[in-house]
Protein backbone atom coordinates (compact mmCIF):
# COMPACT_ATOMS: atom_id res chain seq x y z
CA UNK A 1 0.00 0.00 0.00
CA UNK A 2 1.07 3.31 -0.89
CA UNK A 3 2.34 5.61 1.92
CA UNK A 4 -0.44 8.59 1.11
CA UNK A 5 -2.95 6.04 1.12
CA UNK A 6 -5.54 6.91 3.58
CA UNK A 7 -6.41 3.85 6.85
CA UNK A 8 -2.83 1.61 5.97
CA UNK A 9 0.42 1.79 7.37
CA UNK A 10 1.77 4.00 4.60
CA UNK A 11 1.28 6.95 7.01
CA UNK A 12 4.56 6.17 8.74
CA UNK A 13 6.73 6.50 5.31
CA UNK A 14 5.87 9.96 4.66
CA UNK A 15 9.06 11.00 3.65
CA UNK A 16 8.32 15.04 3.94
CA UNK A 17 7.38 14.78 7.91
CA UNK A 18 9.85 14.11 10.68
CA UNK A 19 10.08 12.38 14.01
CA UNK A 20 8.93 15.20 16.32
CA UNK A 21 6.07 16.64 13.95
CA UNK A 22 3.28 14.90 15.02
CA UNK A 23 -0.28 16.17 15.69
CA UNK A 24 -3.31 15.20 17.18
CA UNK A 25 -2.93 12.32 19.09
CA UNK A 26 0.74 10.90 17.58
CA UNK A 27 -0.76 10.94 13.93
CA UNK A 28 0.86 12.39 11.04
CA UNK A 29 -0.42 15.38 8.35
CA UNK A 30 -1.89 14.29 5.39
CA UNK A 31 -1.37 15.75 1.91
CA UNK A 32 1.20 17.15 -0.57
CA UNK A 33 4.59 17.96 0.79
CA UNK A 34 4.87 21.87 1.72
CA UNK A 35 6.79 24.10 -1.20
CA UNK A 36 7.38 26.66 1.64
CA UNK A 37 9.23 24.70 3.93
CA UNK A 38 11.68 23.22 1.17
CA UNK A 39 12.83 26.73 0.41
CA UNK A 40 12.77 27.48 3.82
CA UNK A 41 15.97 24.61 4.25
CA UNK A 42 17.32 25.89 1.10
CA UNK A 43 17.73 29.07 2.70
CA UNK A 44 19.18 27.85 5.33
CA UNK A 45 21.96 25.96 3.80
CA UNK A 46 22.80 29.10 1.79
CA UNK A 47 22.97 31.08 4.53
CA UNK A 48 25.05 28.54 6.50
CA UNK A 49 27.43 29.01 3.25
CA UNK A 50 27.41 33.04 3.06
CA UNK A 51 28.27 32.93 7.34
CA UNK A 52 24.39 34.29 8.12
CA UNK A 53 23.13 32.62 10.99
CA UNK A 54 19.76 30.18 11.20
CA UNK A 55 17.50 33.14 12.58
CA UNK A 56 14.79 32.49 10.54
CA UNK A 57 13.92 29.61 12.09
CA UNK A 58 11.41 29.49 15.13
CA UNK A 59 7.59 29.96 15.17
CA UNK A 60 6.81 33.14 13.57
CA UNK A 61 4.13 33.63 10.85
CA UNK A 62 6.55 35.68 8.48
CA UNK A 63 8.72 32.61 8.21
CA UNK A 64 8.02 31.30 5.12
CA UNK A 65 7.81 34.28 2.82
CA UNK A 66 10.33 35.67 4.16
CA UNK A 67 12.58 32.74 3.63
CA UNK A 68 11.36 32.53 -0.13
CA UNK A 69 12.43 35.78 -0.59
CA UNK A 70 16.10 35.51 0.93
CA UNK A 71 16.96 32.16 -1.07
CA UNK A 72 15.23 33.95 -4.25
CA UNK A 73 18.02 36.37 -3.93
CA UNK A 74 21.18 34.89 -3.00
CA UNK A 75 20.39 32.70 -5.86
CA UNK A 76 20.53 35.99 -8.29
CA UNK A 77 23.40 37.34 -5.99
CA UNK A 78 25.33 34.13 -7.00
CA UNK A 79 24.07 34.52 -10.51
CA UNK A 80 25.20 38.10 -10.87
CA UNK A 81 28.46 37.56 -9.16
CA UNK A 82 29.44 34.55 -11.84
CA UNK A 83 28.77 37.03 -15.07
CA UNK A 84 30.55 39.68 -12.96
CA UNK A 85 33.70 37.72 -12.79
CA UNK A 86 32.87 36.18 -16.61
CA UNK A 87 33.38 39.07 -17.77
CA UNK A 88 36.19 40.30 -16.25
CA UNK A 89 38.38 37.71 -18.39
CA UNK A 90 39.76 39.61 -22.19
CA UNK A 91 42.67 38.96 -24.79
CA UNK A 92 45.26 40.81 -25.69
CA UNK A 93 46.27 40.23 -29.28
CA UNK A 94 50.38 39.81 -29.96
CA UNK A 95 50.87 42.95 -31.35
CA UNK A 96 49.26 44.97 -28.29
CA UNK A 97 50.08 45.93 -24.44
CA UNK A 98 47.40 46.33 -22.11
CA UNK A 99 47.80 49.04 -19.53
CA UNK A 100 45.63 48.43 -16.10
CA UNK A 101 44.11 50.97 -14.27
CA UNK A 102 42.51 49.98 -11.06
CA UNK A 103 39.76 53.01 -10.09
CA UNK A 104 41.51 55.51 -12.56
CA UNK A 105 45.35 54.99 -11.16
CA UNK A 106 47.85 53.01 -13.12
CA UNK A 107 48.43 49.81 -12.03
CA UNK A 108 50.20 47.50 -14.43
CA UNK A 109 51.22 46.54 -17.84
CA UNK A 110 49.86 43.10 -19.07
CA UNK A 111 51.73 41.48 -22.18
CA UNK A 112 49.53 39.67 -25.39
CA UNK A 113 47.47 36.81 -23.85
CA UNK A 114 44.77 35.62 -22.20
CA UNK A 115 44.26 38.13 -19.02
CA UNK A 116 41.40 38.65 -16.35
CA UNK A 117 40.87 41.99 -14.11
CA UNK A 118 38.17 42.75 -11.92
CA UNK A 119 35.44 44.52 -14.07
CA UNK A 120 34.01 48.09 -13.23
CA UNK A 121 37.23 48.00 -11.03
CA UNK A 122 40.09 47.81 -13.34
CA UNK A 123 39.86 49.25 -16.94
CA UNK A 124 41.75 48.12 -19.65
CA UNK A 125 43.16 50.06 -22.36
CA UNK A 126 45.49 47.99 -25.24
CA UNK A 127 47.73 50.34 -27.41
CA UNK A 128 49.49 48.50 -30.77
CA UNK A 129 52.89 49.20 -30.48
CA UNK A 130 53.98 47.84 -33.89
CA UNK A 131 51.56 49.31 -36.27
CA UNK A 132 53.48 52.18 -38.04
CA UNK A 133 51.05 55.33 -38.55
CA UNK A 134 51.37 58.02 -40.70
CA UNK A 135 50.43 61.59 -40.84
CA UNK A 136 51.03 64.17 -43.82
CA UNK A 137 51.64 67.90 -43.49
CA UNK A 138 51.86 70.31 -46.17
CA UNK A 139 52.20 74.24 -46.26
CA UNK A 140 54.28 77.02 -47.33
CA UNK A 141 57.22 78.38 -45.17
CA UNK A 142 59.84 81.05 -44.92
CA UNK A 143 63.50 80.42 -45.47
CA UNK A 144 66.93 81.54 -44.09
CA UNK A 145 66.89 84.05 -47.42
CA UNK A 146 63.59 85.54 -46.89
CA UNK A 147 61.91 83.13 -49.92
CA UNK A 148 58.99 81.34 -49.72
CA UNK A 149 58.71 77.45 -50.29
CA UNK A 150 56.04 74.88 -50.47
CA UNK A 151 56.91 71.89 -48.88
CA UNK A 152 55.58 68.40 -48.41
CA UNK A 153 56.57 65.72 -45.97
CA UNK A 154 55.36 62.20 -44.32
CA UNK A 155 56.03 61.27 -40.79
CA UNK A 156 56.14 57.76 -39.47
CA UNK A 157 55.79 56.78 -36.20
CA UNK A 158 54.93 54.03 -33.46
CA UNK A 159 53.76 53.94 -30.34
CA UNK A 160 56.95 52.43 -28.22
CA UNK A 161 55.30 53.63 -24.62
CA UNK A 162 52.17 52.52 -24.21
CA UNK A 163 51.59 54.02 -20.39
CA UNK A 164 52.33 57.76 -21.39
CA UNK A 165 50.71 57.19 -24.76
CA UNK A 166 47.60 56.18 -22.23
CA UNK A 167 48.21 58.38 -19.58
CA UNK A 168 50.95 61.56 -19.98
CA UNK A 169 49.23 63.23 -22.87
CA UNK A 170 45.07 63.87 -23.78
CA UNK A 171 45.73 63.77 -27.38
CA UNK A 172 49.45 62.15 -28.75
CA UNK A 173 48.27 62.07 -31.79
CA UNK A 174 47.16 66.24 -32.29
CA UNK A 175 50.54 66.68 -30.23
CA UNK A 176 52.31 65.11 -33.14
CA UNK A 177 51.28 67.14 -35.61
CA UNK A 178 51.69 70.13 -34.11
CA UNK A 179 55.25 69.20 -32.99
CA UNK A 180 55.85 68.31 -36.56
CA UNK A 181 55.11 71.69 -38.09
CA UNK A 182 56.33 73.39 -35.59
CA UNK A 183 60.09 71.19 -36.13
CA UNK A 184 59.58 71.67 -39.73
CA UNK A 185 59.47 75.25 -40.15
CA UNK A 186 62.15 76.01 -37.64
CA UNK A 187 64.74 73.88 -39.86
CA UNK A 188 63.39 75.10 -42.92
CA UNK A 189 63.66 78.66 -41.27
CA UNK A 190 67.45 77.59 -40.26
CA UNK A 191 68.22 76.83 -44.19
CA UNK A 192 68.63 78.47 -47.70
CA UNK A 193 66.00 77.79 -50.51
CA UNK A 194 68.62 76.65 -52.96
CA UNK A 195 69.64 73.65 -50.84
CA UNK A 196 66.37 72.60 -49.86
CA UNK A 197 64.92 72.83 -53.24
CA UNK A 198 68.09 70.83 -54.31
CA UNK A 199 70.78 68.20 -52.62
CA UNK A 200 69.67 69.70 -48.64
CA UNK A 201 66.41 67.66 -48.72
CA UNK A 202 67.70 64.64 -47.09
CA UNK A 203 69.87 66.20 -44.44
CA UNK A 204 66.28 68.25 -44.12
CA UNK A 205 64.31 65.03 -43.23
CA UNK A 206 66.91 64.10 -41.07
CA UNK A 207 67.01 67.95 -39.00
CA UNK A 208 63.27 67.33 -38.97
CA UNK A 209 63.53 63.61 -37.67
CA UNK A 210 65.55 64.50 -34.93
CA UNK A 211 64.26 68.22 -33.75
CA UNK A 212 60.48 66.14 -33.70
CA UNK A 213 61.75 62.72 -31.71
CA UNK A 214 63.13 65.74 -28.80
CA UNK A 215 60.19 67.06 -28.93
CA UNK A 216 58.35 63.58 -28.38
CA UNK A 217 60.49 63.00 -25.99
CA UNK A 218 60.00 66.16 -23.58
CA UNK A 219 55.78 66.17 -23.93
CA UNK A 220 56.27 62.13 -23.20
CA UNK A 221 54.04 61.27 -25.66
CA UNK A 222 55.24 57.71 -25.97
CA UNK A 223 55.69 57.90 -29.63
CA UNK A 224 58.84 57.19 -31.76
CA UNK A 225 59.78 58.63 -34.98
CA UNK A 226 60.45 55.65 -37.24
CA UNK A 227 61.15 58.00 -40.76
CA UNK A 228 60.41 61.37 -42.22
CA UNK A 229 59.97 61.67 -45.66
CA UNK A 230 60.51 64.75 -47.67
CA UNK A 231 57.90 64.28 -50.39
CA UNK A 232 57.94 67.70 -52.25
CA UNK A 233 60.04 70.87 -51.73
CA UNK A 234 58.95 73.43 -54.21
CA UNK A 235 58.53 77.33 -54.98
CA UNK A 236 55.31 79.09 -54.60
CA UNK A 237 53.16 78.28 -57.81
CA UNK A 238 52.73 81.74 -58.45
CA UNK A 239 56.87 81.78 -59.41
CA UNK A 240 57.19 78.13 -60.28
CA UNK A 241 58.00 79.01 -64.20
CA UNK A 242 61.14 81.12 -62.97
CA UNK A 243 62.39 79.21 -60.79
CA UNK A 244 62.23 75.90 -63.25
CA UNK A 245 64.41 78.34 -65.74
CA UNK A 246 66.88 78.96 -63.00
CA UNK A 247 67.01 74.98 -62.12
CA UNK A 248 67.51 74.27 -65.98
CA UNK A 249 70.16 76.44 -66.39
CA UNK A 250 71.96 75.05 -63.33
CA UNK A 251 71.28 71.83 -64.85
CA UNK A 252 72.66 73.34 -67.91
CA UNK A 253 75.84 74.51 -66.14
CA UNK A 254 76.43 71.14 -63.96
CA UNK A 255 76.36 69.54 -67.27
CA UNK A 256 78.85 71.08 -68.95
CA UNK A 257 81.15 71.03 -66.13
CA UNK A 258 80.64 67.17 -66.26
CA UNK A 259 81.15 66.98 -70.47
CA UNK A 260 84.29 69.00 -69.38
CA UNK A 261 85.49 66.80 -66.77
CA UNK A 262 84.96 64.02 -69.11
CA UNK A 263 86.93 65.69 -71.51
CA UNK A 264 89.99 66.09 -69.61
CA UNK A 265 89.57 62.79 -68.09
CA UNK A 266 90.20 61.24 -71.41
CA UNK A 267 92.82 63.75 -72.74
CA UNK A 268 94.63 64.33 -70.20
CA UNK A 269 95.58 60.34 -69.42
CA UNK A 270 96.27 60.55 -73.53
CA UNK A 271 98.63 63.00 -73.39
CA UNK A 272 100.60 61.17 -70.73
CA UNK A 273 100.63 58.15 -72.26
CA UNK A 274 102.04 59.99 -75.19
CA UNK A 275 104.56 61.78 -73.37
CA UNK A 276 105.67 58.49 -71.37
CA UNK A 277 105.59 56.42 -74.69
CA UNK A 278 108.58 59.48 -76.68
CA UNK A 279 110.61 59.31 -73.21
CA UNK A 280 110.82 55.60 -73.88
CA UNK A 281 111.59 55.55 -77.12
CA UNK A 282 114.29 58.44 -76.75
CA UNK A 283 115.58 56.06 -74.04
CA UNK A 284 115.32 53.47 -76.30
CA UNK A 285 117.47 55.40 -79.11
CA UNK A 286 119.81 56.58 -76.43
CA UNK A 287 120.26 52.64 -75.31
CA UNK A 288 121.17 52.03 -79.02
CA UNK A 289 122.94 54.45 -80.17
CA UNK A 290 125.46 54.52 -77.35
CA UNK A 291 125.63 50.25 -77.76
CA UNK A 292 126.28 51.16 -81.07
CA UNK A 293 128.98 53.58 -80.48
CA UNK A 294 130.54 51.27 -78.09
CA UNK A 295 130.56 48.43 -80.23
CA UNK A 296 131.63 50.75 -83.47
CA UNK A 297 134.41 51.43 -80.70
CA UNK A 298 135.12 48.37 -79.86
CA UNK A 299 134.95 46.44 -83.51
CA UNK A 300 137.41 49.80 -84.68
CA UNK A 301 140.25 48.87 -81.91
CA UNK A 302 139.82 44.76 -82.77
CA UNK A 303 140.75 46.51 -86.34
CA UNK A 304 143.68 48.49 -85.41
CA UNK A 305 144.95 45.46 -83.97
CA UNK A 306 144.84 43.35 -86.94
CA UNK A 307 146.47 46.16 -89.15
CA UNK A 308 149.31 46.16 -87.29
CA UNK A 309 149.75 42.78 -87.62
CA UNK A 310 149.08 42.34 -91.27
CA UNK A 311 148.71 46.23 -92.88
CA UNK A 312 148.27 44.94 -96.44
CA UNK A 313 145.76 42.40 -96.14
CA UNK A 314 143.99 44.49 -93.60
CA UNK A 315 143.94 47.44 -96.22
CA UNK A 316 143.16 45.54 -98.98
CA UNK A 317 140.07 43.27 -97.15
CA UNK A 318 138.72 46.90 -95.89
CA UNK A 319 138.74 47.95 -99.64
CA UNK A 320 136.74 45.30 -100.45
CA UNK A 321 134.09 45.06 -98.02
CA UNK A 322 133.75 48.98 -98.31
CA UNK A 323 132.98 48.44 -102.18
CA UNK A 324 130.94 45.72 -101.33
CA UNK A 325 128.82 47.60 -99.21
CA UNK A 326 128.27 50.97 -102.08
CA UNK A 327 127.91 48.40 -104.87
CA UNK A 328 125.27 46.53 -103.19
CA UNK A 329 123.05 49.47 -102.75
CA UNK A 330 123.52 50.79 -106.47
CA UNK A 331 121.82 49.22 -109.56
CA UNK A 332 123.90 50.98 -112.27
CA UNK A 333 127.61 51.13 -112.38
CA UNK A 334 129.84 53.01 -114.68
CA UNK A 335 133.20 52.09 -115.35
CA UNK A 336 135.88 54.05 -117.40
CA UNK A 337 138.27 51.57 -119.36
CA UNK A 338 141.59 52.66 -119.75
CA UNK A 339 142.57 54.03 -122.95
CA UNK A 340 139.17 53.98 -124.08
CA UNK A 341 137.05 56.66 -125.54
CA UNK A 342 133.75 55.97 -123.91
CA UNK A 343 132.39 54.65 -120.58
CA UNK A 344 130.66 51.85 -120.20
CA UNK A 345 127.37 51.27 -118.62
CA UNK A 346 126.25 48.08 -116.64
CA UNK A 347 123.09 47.91 -115.66
CA UNK A 348 123.62 45.69 -112.43
CA UNK A 349 119.63 45.20 -111.91
CA UNK A 350 118.76 43.69 -114.79
CA UNK A 351 121.45 41.31 -114.36
CA UNK A 352 120.48 40.15 -111.36
CA UNK A 353 117.21 39.82 -112.24
CA UNK A 354 118.05 37.94 -115.70
CA UNK A 355 120.89 35.67 -113.31
CA UNK A 356 119.41 32.17 -112.86
CA UNK A 357 117.59 31.26 -109.96
CA UNK A 358 118.82 28.51 -107.61
CA UNK A 359 117.35 26.58 -105.22
CA UNK A 360 119.54 28.24 -102.66
CA UNK A 361 118.67 31.71 -104.03
CA UNK A 362 118.41 34.18 -101.09
CA UNK A 363 114.92 36.23 -101.09
CA UNK A 364 116.04 38.79 -99.55
CA UNK A 365 117.63 40.86 -101.89
CA UNK A 366 121.82 40.67 -101.09
CA UNK A 367 123.43 38.58 -103.47
CA UNK A 368 125.55 35.35 -101.84
CA UNK A 369 128.76 34.39 -103.03
CA UNK A 370 128.23 31.98 -106.15
CA UNK A 371 125.95 34.87 -107.57
CA UNK A 372 128.03 37.58 -106.93
CA UNK A 373 130.51 35.37 -108.95
CA UNK A 374 128.11 35.53 -111.50
CA UNK A 375 127.59 39.12 -112.30
CA UNK A 376 131.64 39.65 -111.94
CA UNK A 377 131.84 36.84 -114.85
CA UNK A 378 129.09 38.64 -116.79
CA UNK A 379 130.67 41.65 -116.33
CA UNK A 380 134.38 40.68 -117.01
CA UNK A 381 132.81 39.14 -120.80
CA UNK A 382 131.19 42.55 -121.65
CA UNK A 383 134.08 44.18 -120.53
CA UNK A 384 135.80 42.39 -122.92
CA UNK A 385 133.96 42.32 -125.83
CA UNK A 386 133.76 46.36 -125.15
CA UNK A 387 137.35 46.06 -125.69
CA UNK A 388 137.91 44.09 -128.70
CA UNK A 389 135.21 46.37 -130.27
CA UNK A 390 136.68 49.22 -129.56
CA UNK A 391 140.40 47.87 -130.83
CA UNK A 392 139.05 46.80 -134.05
CA UNK A 393 137.46 50.22 -134.32
CA UNK A 394 140.83 52.07 -133.54
CA UNK A 395 142.49 49.85 -136.32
Amino acid sequence: MAWNEPGGNGNNQDPWNSGGDRRGGGKKDQGPPDLDEALQKLQEKLSGIFGKGGGNKGTGGSGPSSSSSAGFFAVVVVVVLVGWAAMGFYTVDQQERGVVLRLGKYQETVMPGLQWNPPLIDEVITANVTRVSAYEHRSLMLTEDENIVDVSMTVQYVISDPVNYALKVRDPNGSLQNAAESALRHTVGSSEMNSILTAGREVLGSDVKLRLQNFMDAYQTGLRITQINIKEAKAPSQVQDAFDDVIKAREDEQRSINQSESYRNGIVPEARGIAQRMKEEANGYRERVVAQAKGDAQRFSSLLTEYQKAPEVTRERLYLDAMEEVLSKNSKVLIDVEGGNNMMYLPLDKLVENRPRTSTGSSSGRLNSSELQDVTDQVIDQLRQRQQTTTREAR
